[in-house]
Formats: structure tokens, sequence, C-alpha cells
């Protein structure tokens, strides 16, 4: 099969890509590298250098001829949606419309589109929320996610082209980018390799559900193999706060240092945490790596990458 990844350098996509090829598939990687690395695209991937509102998109659309679609190119920090809230929807909400219009013109079928669970559903009124909970997002960010879920309803609706889309929790694990504010699990690595004191905003008693980037890889297959269209969370159903995140990680790699509080974050969300059982019926997906072990490995991986070991 025919897969563009966008996004396919960053975090997740990287490893969407290495999966994708592992499995036998013809990948092209559509990224303008402002986030992710080159050299995180597998050997047998293609490169398209290039940013997702480009007029360009639709000649090498055309070109190529992608049936399907893995869409984790965004903006995704939160606060700079609040900051800057038209920048955040002309990448999210006029790069998907840039990509699928070119692609409705020239054969895509699917659409595996990465979304937020997180920053969706806003402060639960149930736990763990649902695909069925209140869809309240507090942020741009979340908005414009729920818009691009709509629009892709749109799609689907008035030309054929199959969607799922996954509601993640709080992704982390190797190769995530220490350098912004979308992972608090890289910087507070990076920090405390550094020997810098990261800080804990607030109580730290705020709570996400942080899911490893391997199950989210193992979703995006599921995915694929879907048949029909819709929309499911990919999470482990688990509250962790960041003072416990913290000691996890301190555990791992800095014992001796303290838990340092800062002043809470204006308007950030108190709790936030996925139901998977409707993605485990429909999907056959479930998590299979738990925080503590997940945040284990993730650190020993910042680790390895600073000493070279």
């Amino acid at each position: 099969m025919k897969i563009l990844v966008t996004g396919g350098a960053g975090f997740i996509g990287s490893h969407v890509s290495d999966a994708l090829v592992a499995g036998g598939h013809e990948v092209h990687v559509l990224d303008d590298l402002s986030g992710g690395f080159e050299t995180q695209i597998p050997g047998d991937a293609t490169l398209h250098k290039m940013d997702i509102r480009h007029e360009d998109v639709e000649l090498l659309w055309k070109e190529e001829g992608f049936e399907v679609m893995f869409h984790l190119a965004a903006q995704m920090d939160v606060r700079r949606s609040v900051a800057d809230p038209r920048y955040d929807a002309d990448v999210n909400v006029g790069g998907l419309l840039n990509l699928m219009e070119a692609g409705r013109k020239h054969g895509l079928k699917k659409v595996v589109f990465s979304s937020t669970g997180g920053a969706i559903y806003g402060e639960p009124d149930t736990i763990p929320q649902t695909e069925e909970h209140a869809l309240q997002p507090l942020s741009p960010y979340g908005i414009t996610k729920l818009c691009s879920e709509k629009y892709l309803f749109f799609y689907e609706s008035t030309y054929g082209i199959e969607y799922v889309a996954l509601r993640y929790g709080n992704v982390y694990g190797p190769r995530q980018n220490p350098h912004g504010e979308a992972g608090v699990v890289a910087i507070f690595c990076e920090r405390m390799l550094d020997g810098r004191q990261p800080v804990v905003n607030g109580d730290g008693k705020q709570t996400r559900d942080y899911v490893h980037v391997k199950d989210v890889v193992a979703a995006n297959l599921s995915a694929l193999g879907h048949q029909g269209s819709g929309v499911f969370n990919v999470g482990t159903s688990i509250e962790t706060d960041v003072v416990t995140l913290f000691e996890h990680l301190r555990d791992e790699l800095a014992p001796a240092m303290p838990t340092e509080h800062g002043p809470g974050k204006p308007g950030e969300q108190r709790r936030s945490v996925l139901s998977y059982a409707y993605t485990q019926e429909v999907l056959g997906w479930a998590p299979t790596i738990d925080v503590r072990t997940g945040l284990q490995e993730t650190a020993r991986w910042f680790k390895a990458k600073r000493t070279g070991n």
C-alpha cells in the first residue's frame, strides 16, 4: 500500500513510519522538519520536505497517488495556540484542508488522524472519559483538533474517504522532543540529565493519562486495518499526577533531586483520563505498557542518548 505520513520525521510520526515500513508498505514522509529530524525517518521511506499548507502538496499527490494518509503533522503546543490562535488554525485546519483537497482529487481512500483526548474533552464530567463525553476543549489547539474531526466526517460523507480519528492521551517515549511545551516527560528527563531542577507547576496533583508511543503505534496499525470510519480513544484509563511522574523519572535519573514546586499555570486543565473500552471492542486495541515501566524505559533512552551508550 502507498502511504503518506505527514509529520513522519517527528516523535510519534517516525515511530509510525518505522512500523509501516516494517509492514512492507511504500512509505512517503511529508515534513518541513520544523520539529522533526531527518535522521529519525526510516531509510526505506521517501522524504518530501514541505509544509502541509504549501500549494505543491497537490502536485506531489498527483504524481504519487497516495492511497492512505496518516496525518500527524500539527501545531501541537497548547500554550502557543492560546497565544496565537490564528497560526494554530492555519496549520491544524488549513493544513488539513490543503491535504484533503489534494487527496480527494488524486486517489485518497483513507485517513488515520492523530487527534487529542487530553485537550478535546475539557474537564471531565465522568471518569474515565469515553468517546461520548461532552466535547469542551479549553484551548484553540483542542478546538482545531475537533474541527479537523468534523471536516474528516464531511469528506467521508461527501467523497467516501474513510477516516479513523485517534484521540490520544499524553504520549511519551523515546524520540520525544524536550525543546517545547508538548512533552513534560521529555522536558523533565532533559533537565535531570543536565543537573537542572525541574519545576512542578502548582501542587502537582493535576493528572493526565500517559500512554507509551509503542502502544500508540499499535493503535495506528489497528486503525489501518479497520473497515469504516470512527473516533477512538487511545489511553490507559489510569490517571498519573505530575508529582508521581517526577518521582518515577527521578528514581531513574537523579535520585537525590528534591521536588520543587512553582506557580500553577492559569487555566491549566486539572484532570484527564480516557476510557479505551470502545477502542478495544472495535479495533481490538488495548495498552500493554504500564506507566512506571514505560517511564523507566524512556528515562534510560534519554540517558543512553546523552552518554552514547
